[in-house]
């Protein structure tokens, strides 16, 4: 798995397409390979981003770590 801190953007974590994840008791299906998180702090839809950031002009530098394997939070799935 890889966390990118997006140039003047959100954090995007690169998940296989299908993954599934918890969030607000709920489990959701990622549609793409991506999950877009606020990082601006401006999303109403937080804590996914909406792209206020570009509305907002927030700055920040590009970055991204990477994550060979994550602890069994919930099997199949992440969970916040």
């Amino acid at each position: 798995m890889k966390l990118r801190f997006r140039q003047d953007g959100p954090y995007v974590l690169d998940l296989p397409e299908g993954s599934t994840f918890r969030y607000n008791g709920e489990e959701r299906r990622l549609l793409r390979a991506k999950l877009a998180l606020c990082r601006c702090g401006g999303s109403q839809d937080k804590p996914f981003c909406d792209g206020s950031h570009k509305r907002l002009g927030f700055r920040a530098e590009e970055g991204a770590l990477l994550i060979d394997e994550l602890p069994d939070i919930v099997p199949g799935g992440l969970e916040p």
